[in-house]
């Protein structure tokens, strides 16, 4: 079982690791030792072996574990707690959040962890327990220091997103009116929107925590679960700052955009009007009238060209000292 690995604490410090599943029942006997099962990708013969043979769980909570689930949640069964919790990455390539579930089955004396992608959270927490002996005293501790370090993990995914946000907001500022920067712009208010629906969920499954709903958490280890919930509690707020700037970036895009349109019609509208007495001019002595005094005489071609001229030229000295152009 390579991607089934198992812990073992006594008395604070990490006595073991690996060892044979089958001692697992026994070693739970012991109110000493607690237990931590870690599953990554595990096959469904491991899951059954695990989840239903040893822990015996409820079969609900294995079907809640099995399939992907995109609220967190956090379910009293008897004897333990389920939690679904999710951690975040951000592809700056296609500016996508992505999520990886956590599944915690937290007992007395024991710990289950079920995922299926790599989580940094997990090997951190199996360096603290490494390190320190307080980490490692207790099953909530230990979920406590997974929890913390996937809560952690929120901050560089929401710095590489502002990141982003800032750098659409200069060009926005810059006065560039691509398509693509619009684009980019509703794109990154989807996937900010997306965070704050991870975000606020799981704010709430551990403020019950928090909120010592839950007997199995230890109540000197509240305030530590409090700290985790207030960490969420910032980043849903710098979430929130991100979504506010996307939101000004857009109307600021689109003020622009409507008075490059209007800047546009006024030049054209401005052409159309000078024009005016010319095509006017041009018609008048376009009708061709026999009886027209003007067809006759000699200088008539100067004289419709300089009405011509002075007429634009005082409809451009009326539009100047209006200031339109």
């Amino acid at each position: 079982m390579d991607m089934v690995h198992s812990f073992v604490f006594a008395e604070g410090k990490l006595v073991e690791r690996d060892m044979d599943l089958s001692t697992v029942p026994m070693l739970l006997k012991d109110e000493g030792v607690h237990v931590w099962i870690d599953m990554q990708d595990p096959t469904p013969e491991e899951s059954k072996r695990v989840l239903e043979g040893i822990f015996q769980f409820h079969p609900l909570a294995i079907e809640d574990c099995l399939a992907p689930s995109q609220l967190p949640k956090v379910e009293e069964y008897d004897g333990y707690l389920f939690m679904v919790i999710h951690a975040v990455d951000f592809n700056r390539k296609d500016e996508h959040f992505r999520t990886e579930e956590l599944n915690l089955f937290l007992g007395k004396n024991f710990l289950v962890t079920w995922h299926r992608e790599n989580l940094k959270s997990i090997q951190a927490a199996l360096d603290r327990c490494g390190k320190t002996t307080q980490s490692a005293r207790g099953s909530d501790r230990v979920a406590h220091s997974i929890l913390d370090a996937l809560v952690d993990s929120y901050l560089p995914v929401l710095h590489e997103f502002g990141d982003d946000v800032n750098e659409v907001e200069a060009l926005v500022l810059e006065g560039d009116s691509n398509p693509t920067t619009m684009n980019r712009v509703v794109q990154l208010k989807k996937e900010v929107i997306y965070l704050c629906q991870i975000i606020r969920p799981q704010r709430d499954v551990l403020g019950r925590i928090a909120r010592g709903e839950f007997k199995l958490i230890r109540t000197q280890l509240l305030p530590y679960y409090r700290d985790v919930c207030d960490h969420l509690g910032r980043y849903n707020e710098m979430a929130e700052t991100s979504r506010d700037s996307l939101n000004g970036t857009m109307q600021l895009y689109l003020s622009m955009s409507t008075k490059q349109t209007s800047e546009v019609m006024k030049v054209l509208t401005l052409i159309t009007v000078i024009s005016t007495p010319m095509s006017v001019v041009s018609s008048w002595y376009g009708m061709n009238f026999k009886d027209m005094p003007e067809i006759n005489s000699p200088h008539g071609y100067y004289v419709a060209v300089l009405l011509t001229l002075f007429a634009t030229f005082a409809c451009f000295i009326y539009f100047r000292r209006k200031r339109w152009m």
